[in-house]
Formats: C-alpha cells, sequence, structure tokens
C-alpha cells in the first residue's frame, strides 16, 4: 500500500508560525516554553538552508486600535495593550530566526496580504487569524515551489500551529511536527495529529533525514 501521508523531503518546506519576541520570555504575550525551543527551531532552519529548501515565517500583526485582532483579545488591544503591535521590536521575529539580523518585519507588505522576501528561498507572511492558510497567500506560495510536505514548528500548539496542521491536512499537504521545536505540545494532541497522519519528528531526525535525501536527489 502506498503512504500517502509519508514525508518527502526533497519537496517539503519549513514553516515556523508565530515566533515573534513579544512571545518569549517575560515579553508582554510571554507563552511558556517558546523561548526555550528557540536553539531547535534555528537547527531546523539552518538545515532548510544549507538544502535550498523553502522557509516561510507566518507572523500576526495586532493594529493598535484592535481592527485586525481575534475577538478573544482585541478589547486587550483596544484597551492599550501593545502586543505584536506593527513597527515595535516586540512584533519582530525572535533572535537567531533570520540569518540577515538587519531584516525587520515591513508590516505596510506584511498587513496588505503580500509577501515579504528574505532571501530566494525565505519569506514572511502575515495571517490574520489562527490558520496559516486563512486569508493569506501560503497556499499558492507552497504550491508556486512543488511543496509535498511542511514542517511545522513555533508557537503556541494549541492555538495557531494545530490549526495550521489540520488547514495542511485538509489540502492534502504531507504534514510533520517538530516535537522539541514547538511550545505547548501534550500528550493528547500528539494522538490526535498522529490519528490524521501527521509525522512526530525531533528537530534531529528532520534535519537528518533533510540532509540524507537532499544528497540523493543531488
Amino acid at each position: 500500500m502506498t503512504d500517502h501521508t509519508a514525508p518527502d523531503f526533497p519537496t517539503s518546506a519549513l514553516i515556523t508560525i508565530d515566533t515573534q519576541r513579544d512571545v518569549l520570555d517575560g515579553q508582554p504575550l510571554e507563552i511558556p516554553g517558546t523561548s526555550a525551543i528557540l536553539p531547535a527551531m534555528a537547527r531546523l532552519l539552518d538545515a532548510f538552508r544549507q538544502a535550498h529548501a523553502p522557509i516561510v515565517h507566518i507572523v500576526r500583526l495586532y493594529r493598535p486600535d484592535g481592527s485586525n485582532v481575534d475577538l478573544c483579545r482585541r478589547s486587550l488591544v483596544e484597551n492599550g495593550a501593545a502586543i505584536l503591535a506593527p513597527w515595535t521590536e516586540g512584533s519582530e521575529l525572535a533572535p537567531g530566526l533570520i540569518a540577515n539580523l538587519a531584516v525587520r518585519l515591513d508590516p505596510d507588505v506584511l498587513l496588505a496580504g503580500e509577501i515579504q522576501q528574505v532571501t530566494s528561498g525565505e519569506v514572511v507572511i502575515y495571517k490574520p487569524r489562527w490558520g496559516a492558510f486563512f486569508d493569506t497567500p501560503l497556499e499558492a506560495h507552497l504550491r508556486g515551489h512543488g511543496i509535498s510536505t511542511v514542517v511545522f514548528c513555533g508557537c503556541n500548539f494549541p492555538n495557531c500551529p494545530r490549526t495550521a496542521i489540520y488547514e495542511a491536512s485538509e489540502r492534502d499537504f504531507r504534514v510533520v511536527l517538530a516535537t522539541d521545536a514547538i511550545s505547548g505540545l501534550y500528550e493528547r494532541g500528539q494522538k490526535e495529529l498522529s490519528a490524521i497522519g501527521v509525522r512526530l519528528m525531533s528537530s534531529e531526525t528532520i534535519t537528518a533525514a533533510l540532509s540524507n535525501r537532499h544528497l540523493e536527489r543531488h
């Protein structure tokens, strides 16, 4: 039988979810465990860059008037909470996630629904809600690069990554979750992901598989 969910690393892309400065330890929107996963995320990013495989950084940006904020956080922002605000340091990607430290997010481009290019193989996309595919150019970008397999990492499993994973699955992408590069992961969630064909792999295993398949392809 054909395993339609098995990762195909030569046609894979890495997607980081909402790993921005404001969610790190001690910051206004602190998500426990996110700072701790940064080294594993950095290893994955290095591996995908070395393999010349696409990387997509998904981010949130909350307008100060709350007009584009999820309903559950809208009052918080309307009442003055400065979280993930465009042009602020807190909205930038976490340290070490972009190789070129001079690159900063361009809210004008991102909030317009366009793709911000970091390098030829690395981009940033803004999402207005939990899911990375909802009202974004992500699917078209991945299809345009011939991607069959998406590898997810970042913040924070119960909310945005989980939603994005299910969105990817319903679009027939093969899905991998880097278990040591995601904050908020729990046992029942892992079982539920396995039941829909998501492969749970460590960053080390992903890196080795990506390297081996890249060498075989060349």
